[in-house]
């Protein structure tokens, strides 16, 4: 539904991040920036101050786009970095004003941070998923605490796999994202082991990996050229990679992606019949030279 697919221009503050499958989704921004906007690895919303947008002016944006424009997305996606950081009532009083504007919507979906989803109740998280909130991407980033405590997180593995559960048991759908390289040389090994354990642990129906991008402005990119961490080359990342989806046994359905603009190989499957061929897959890449000379270049790399 171009030119509306990311939303009205009138209506977004850039930066504006989304997740790939939300691509023809309407993007709207219940708040703007994080409000955590501490890890170590992220610049996306440094030019940001994080802020609540008023409701309504959120209202009339929402029925601008309804009315005037006569826009009917099947798809909708609130932003930005952790709109779930709004309280339950302010949750529920946006969700009613979708699902009232725009009665087609089939999914409305949000990024969550684990610190958020812990300051709501069981009766909160089962109130906001019957308001019509479908999909929760996580930044689950490492299921290492030494990793996640590295990068300035906020949270523990363990909080993340309980605040998981509960959005599961609520009635949510799961999308958890990690970062391949997020440990470094040094951490590599227990990043990829800690988070396949924390993957199966969750079973969630969806799981992407983005690939560590150095962020100019960052810590951890300052970390890089003081030495202090190394990051991974591409074929340490393959190796990386292989090494999570080998520990990821446990899962029953997952789809699992890496086409983000981050990764240097895109894949695709279904963890619980396509996991070894997505192994093999790898294995081809990294024994032929001219394979590992088609994967993405740094230079297309993007977040």
């Amino acid at each position: 539904m171009p030119p509306f697919s990311f939303g009205h221009p009138n209506y977004l503050e850039p930066p504006v991040f989304r997740p790939p499958s939300e691509a023809n989704s309407l993007i709207l921004q219940a708040t703007l920036g994080c409000s955590h906007n501490r890890c170590t690895f992220c610049g996306s919303y440094r030019t940001k101050q994080f802020k609540v947008k008023p409701f309504n002016q959120f209202r009339e944006e929402v029925e601008q786009l309804a009315r005037k424009y006569k826009l009917r997305p099947k798809r909708i996606f609130l932003a930005d970095g952790d709109a779930f950081v709004l309280t339950s009532t302010q949750l529920l009083e946006i969700l009613n004003l979708l699902t009232k504007e725009f009665s087609d919507v089939e999914r409305i979906s949000i990024y969550a941070s684990g610190t958020n989803v812990q300051r709501k109740t069981d009766k909160e998280l089962k109130e906001i998923r019957e308001a019509g909130l479908e999909l929760i991407y996580i930044g689950l980033e490492s299921g290492d605490d030494e990793v996640l405590k590295q990068v300035n997180k906020g949270i523990t593995n363990d909080e993340h796999i309980t605040m998981s559960l509960r959005l599961k048991q609520a009635g949510f759908t799961l999308s958890p994202i990690i970062i391949l390289g997020l440990g470094g040389k040094s951490k590599s090994e227990q990043h990829a082991i800690n988070t396949a354990v924390t993957i199966n642990a969750i079973d969630p129906p969806y799981l992407a990996a983005l690939t560590l991008m150095l962020v100019p402005g960052t810590e951890l990119h300052t970390q890089a050229q003081r030495g202090e961490f190394q990051p991974l080359d591409p074929v340490e990342i393959l190796y990386e990679l292989r090494l999570l989806l080998d520990r990821l046994t446990k899962l029953t359905n997952c789809v699992f992606r890496t086409n983000h603009a981050s990764n240097y190989l895109p894949l695709r499957g279904i963890l619980s019949k396509d996991r070894v061929q997505l192994l093999g897959t790898i294995d081809r890449v990294l024994d032929d030279p001219q394979i590992m000379s088609r994967l993405r270049p740094d230079y297309l790399r993007g977040l």
